[in-house]
């Protein structure tokens, strides 16, 4: 069985895969103060918590954006399954194709994901802390990306810089002109977003002379995805099987 770990700037998404399935997935907080140890405690309840025996973990690959935690996870990990794991990064060989020594690996993984289970140009959104657009061609060359402020994110920063609001729950209101400040802001978050989303596609598809297939991913997608025509596929573990097939084309 191989464990995949995808560190992002808000979440840690691991998932145990076999013969390219996945068996079991679950979320750590990355903002919170883990140590090693404490990291050990926590692996070790979840396999106790899912009967996951980890002698039958033989591999483990992680993908980060976020280097303060890709040792911690990897070093905690390693001495819990006595083995190094391997870390994939932007430089990992694969059939995809970029020339940008910036771009993070949770872009290459999702573009490695879409180059391998869609056929055509492929464009993935994905909606995490930060919300970003990456177009693929037919053969898997990174066509470009795009980046903006995520959708939590914004709303995060409007509710902490307005003294009199609370926190809001992420739901589509019914109507768009809300009548009260909770419908207000929903709207304009949850809808404003989803206009700058389809804006967005729709500008690509023009950009490439092509109708790409989008496929969402990212925490917020399955909020986004019933709202839309626009949204073809929605796979919140997309990222997760991009750094597992960096691994399998690796070994």
């Amino acid at each position: 069985m191989l464990l995949v770990v995808n560190i992002g700037n808000t979440n840690i998404r691991l998932g145990i895969f076999q013969e390219n399935q996945d068996i079991i997935t679950w979320i750590l907080d990355s903002k919170s103060d883990w140590t090693k140890e404490k990291l050990q405690e926590e692996f070790n309840r979840t396999y106790k918590l899912y009967s996951i025996d980890k002698h039958e973990i033989t591999s483990i690959t992680i993908g980060s954006v976020v280097p303060l935690w890709t040792e911690k996870v990897a070093d905690a990990l390693e001495e819990i399954h006595h083995q190094k794991p391997f870390i994939v990064t932007n430089a990992t060989p694969s059939f995809v194709q970029h020339s940008s020594p910036q771009m993070g690996t949770d872009l290459y993984a999702n573009a490695v994901a879409a180059q391998t289970f869609y056929q055509g140009k492929k464009l993935v959104v994905d909606f995490g802390t930060a919300l970003t657009f990456i177009g693929i061609d037919e053969n898997g060359k990174i066509l470009g990306v795009t980046i903006t402020t995520g959708v939590v994110t914004a709303m995060n920063a409007l509710v902490k810089g307005t003294a009199q609001l609370q926190e809001i729950e992420f739901t589509a209101p019914k109507k768009v002109l809300g009548k009260d400040t909770i419908s207000c802001i929903q709207s304009g978050i949850i809808y404003g977003y989803l206009s700058m989303v389809e804006g967005m596609i729709d500008r690509i598809n023009n950009e490439l002379n092509s109708e790409c297939t989008v496929i969402a991913t990212g925490g917020m997608s399955l909020i986004f995805k019933p709202l839309t025509n626009k949204i073809h596929y929605v796979d919140q573990l997309h990222t997760l099987k991009g750094i597992a097939e960096l691994y399998y084309q690796n070994h």
